[in-house]
């Protein structure tokens, strides 16, 4: 699951849920992706070598891996989202951390956060959000329908245990 609680421990009862996209395509695999289609793109020029259309293609191959390799790495950029969701008995805090940096916070008594699951109503299925202090702000949006139903549970479960001590 691309999230993960930090261990609860009687000297310090906060517990802390960390988020991310889940990220598919790990370096090695980029670099890999990259050559084979490099191999695979120069394959159909092995028959035009010592010929002036080898020249004419050559330009239009290369144009199209360097768009692959910035879709690629752009798409990566995009994925650098984090999600910080700190539960403490007296107050929860939620850090997003956007692609671009930005961050937006959001501060709530613990005792009167509530956690809501939207099946269909909201903008992607089984949507999750925290409502408190007068704000409702949304959480892990972008997991998959499974990862959002499971969190929706563990967040339930923590928030209760939270409100406990």
């Amino acid at each position: 699951m691309p999230y993960s609680w930090s261990e609860n421990t009687d000297s310090h009862p906060a517990q802390e849920l960390r988020l991310w996209p889940h990220q598919s395509l790990p370096p090695k695999g980029f670099a890999a992706f990259i050559l084979i289609t490099y191999l695979l793109f120069t394959v159909p020029l092995y028959g035009l070598l010592g010929t002036k259309l080898l020249w004419g293609l050559l330009p239009f191959l290369m144009i199209t891996l360097a768009g692959v390799y910035y879709a690629l790495r752009r798409n990566d950029r995009d994925r650098q989202i984090l999600e910080v969701l700190t539960i403490t008995p007296d107050s929860t805090h939620l850090l997003h951390r956007s692609a671009k940096g930005a961050e937006q916070e959001w501060d709530c008594n613990t005792y009167w956060v509530r956690v809501a699951l939207y099946p269909k109503e909201g903008p992607v299925p089984n949507y999750i959000t925290l409502s408190g202090s007068g704000r409702e702000v949304e959480i892990g949006s972008f997991l998959t329908e499974e990862e959002r139903l499971t969190l929706y549970a563990e967040l339930n479960d923590r928030l209760r245990q939270a409100t406990r001590q």
